[in-house]
């Protein structure tokens, strides 16, 4: 008996061909309901209309892949800084001031082995790295692109995706989790003129704060004073964001291999911070450069040790101290009444 047919002996489901020599369709020994496999039909069946039946075989369960490894959100951080310290880092600057490229430019030293006094430990955001990086991997025959690093766009306007990078201090093997926003500029100036704070709100909990500088709009005399004032404004409204004790401010001013950030400047832009009790270490970077010797992440070394250099040791909360016999104490009270 064939698939298809009762007769003994028919091939039917085979051949195609009735071993009585009538029409398979009106066969009286055909299995009425069944179905005819046709040679080659692959995963499909075909009956005997010639319409493509249900497949014969069900589909394999697909092995469950991996979540993509895109920027992280705030929960993923606050889930991570559970089981271990994670240095928090904020970031703030004009469009176009080189904050994106600072993070492009940490990741390839850092995928080269060439962020000299540290070495790659970890990261729970490769692909998110990968994809701001990718505009450096760009050349136009031979000649490098008008942008390095992709203008920043988040899928939602309303809360910050992070990068994070686990770093190794070679100098004493001490590893350090980094949370690293990856924010638009746009969100700076907002912050600026409407004193949007909700999507910055994790700013209170940053133990830094790069606030990042172009250093060729620093250098240019017409759009200088500008630039001063918008970092003014800015330290304006971290203080009036963050109650309390401030993360420590570094002015992170980009384009090192263009120009030179001038004493003049850079003390114009102290008193614009003292004006809000503030002060900011200054680190010069350049995230890329075309001049041979300033090697492209001049800086990047020196601004990932003071993200990390401890701050100020405050006063001990509860000092050891002696009792003298002239101090109406209470150990000399009990001391006397014993």
């Amino acid at each position: 008996m064939s698939n298809g047919c009762g007769y003994e002996g028919c091939t039917v489901g085979e051949t195609k061909r009735c071993a009585l020599e009538n029409d398979p369709a009106t066969c009286p020994h055909r299995v009425t309901g069944s179905l005819v496999v046709e040679e080659n039909a692959g995963d499909d069946t075909v009956d005997s209309n010639g319409s493509v039946g249900s497949p014969v075989l069900a589909s394999p369960v697909e092995t469950p892949t991996f979540p993509p490894s895109t920027t992280l959100a705030l929960a993923a951080i606050d889930e991570m800084m559970v089981s271990r310290y994670v240095t928090v880092v904020g970031i703030l600057g004009d469009p176009e001031a080189g904050k994106t490229a600072c993070l492009a430019s940490l990741y390839l030293l850092v995928s080269h082995a060439k962020l000299e006094g540290w070495s790659f430990a970890d990261s729970r955001s490769l692909m998110a790295f990968e994809e701001i990086a990718r505009g450096a991997r760009r050349w136009n025959e031979g000649d490098p692109p008008a942008q390095m690093t992709v203008h920043t766009e988040m899928a939602d306007d309303r809360q910050p995706g992070f990068l994070h990078i686990k770093l190794r201090r070679r100098s004493d093997d001490r590893s350090f989790d980094f949370a690293l926003p990856d924010l638009p500029g746009e969100w700076s100036k907002d912050f600026i003129r409407t004193a949007r704070s909700d999507r910055l709100e994790f700013m209170r909990s940053a133990d830094v704060i790069w606030l990042v500088s172009d250093g060729r709009i620093l250098s240019n005399k017409e759009l200088r004073q500008g630039a001063i004032t918008r970092l003014g404004q800015l330290a304006a409204r971290l203080r009036a964001l963050i109650i309390g004790k401030m993360p420590r401010l570094i002015l992170v001013i980009t384009h090192r291999d263009i120009v030179v950030p001038a004493v003049d400047t850079i003390r114009r832009i102290e008193l614009e911070l003292a004006k809000h009790d503030l002060e900011a270490e200054v680190v010069a970077v350049a995230p890329f450069s075309d001049d041979p010797n300033f090697g492209a992440g001049f800086g990047l070394d020196l601004l990932i040790n003071a993200t990390v250099r401890e701050a100020r040791k405050g006063e001990p909360f509860w000092p050891d101290s002696n009792p003298s016999e002239e101090q109406r104490s209470f150990l000399s009270y009990r001391r006397d009444n014993d």
